[in-house]
């Protein structure tokens, strides 16, 4: 996917650190691709992906148009759901970091 030219108010970058319960990984990939379908439907998305490291540690990379839109996301009933659905797979609650993309 190639990603959009960065707009006047930038993008916004989430990037959370995760993990995961081992006997969970299969049926969350299964589910995080599911659960696109409906974060992709958010005004302001742009993209979100699951990372595995080499050593086998995961991160979440979202995109949003603005922190706006995301933060609008994160106040739905979808959004709940799909946080309190995404936790039962993992070992402790994520740890997200927050950016602004400033240059590409």
């Amino acid at each position: 996917m190639e990603l959009p030219v960065v707009n006047e108010k930038g993008t916004f970058v989430v990037i959370s650190d995760i993990e995961l319960k081992k006997e969970s990984m299969k049926e969350f990939k299964e589910w995080f691709s599911e659960s696109n379908k409906v974060v992709s439907k958010f005004d302001g998305f742009i993209a979100r992906r699951l990372l595995e490291s080499q050593d086998g540690k995961h991160r979440i990379i979202v995109m949003f148009r603005d922190r706006e839109s995301f933060a609008k996301m994160h106040q739905t009933p979808e959004h709940m759901a799909l946080h309190n659905k995404a936790v039962t797979f993992m070992a402790r609650p994520p740890q997200p970091s927050f950016y602004s993309v400033i240059a590409e």
